[in-house]
């Protein structure tokens, strides 16, 4: 197998046509899925696809708003969808029941990210990812 791609590389190269160009990567395109329960709105509830390749798409309500904002944060190089250190310190605040699960994938990565309202901490995950995820009420 080796021999070939020797020889092919060899005669590109001894025709003067240089070496053949590397074979761009194949990734796949940014693509979400949003689930929400117990926002306190009905019609944001639910599961919703997210696409932002391009012209923003899918199911999502605000798709267009979302992807502005995945664009935002991974132009300041801040991974939203990491989850809140162990040991990090939170006020003891609740901000409702509402959950989100967002699995997908996102600047070439797969995601798997739960959220809550549990804390300080969590809640400000939450409002942090608005509007990707929905504003809710207590």
């Amino acid at each position: 197998m080796l021999r070939p791609l020797l020889l092919a590389t060899f005669a590109t190269t001894a025709i003067g046509l240089g070496p053949l160009p590397p074979l761009p990567l194949l990734s796949e395109p940014d693509s979400l899925t949003v689930t929400i329960e117990k926002s306190g709105h009905a019609d944001a509830d639910g599961t919703f696809k997210l696409e932002c390749d391009g012209e923003p798409g899918g199911t999502h309500p605000a798709a267009g708003n979302a992807c502005k904002r995945l664009g935002q944060l991974a132009q300041a190089g801040t991974d939203p969808f990491k989850p809140v250190p162990a040991d990090q310190l939170c006020t003891q605040q609740y901000g409702g029941p509402a959950t989100a699960h967002i699995t997908g994938r996102w600047q070439g990565r797969s995601v798997d990210a739960r959220f809550s309202r549990a804390n300080g901490c969590e809640i400000d995950r939450w409002e942090n990812l608005r509007p990707v995820l929905p504003r809710v009420t207590g």
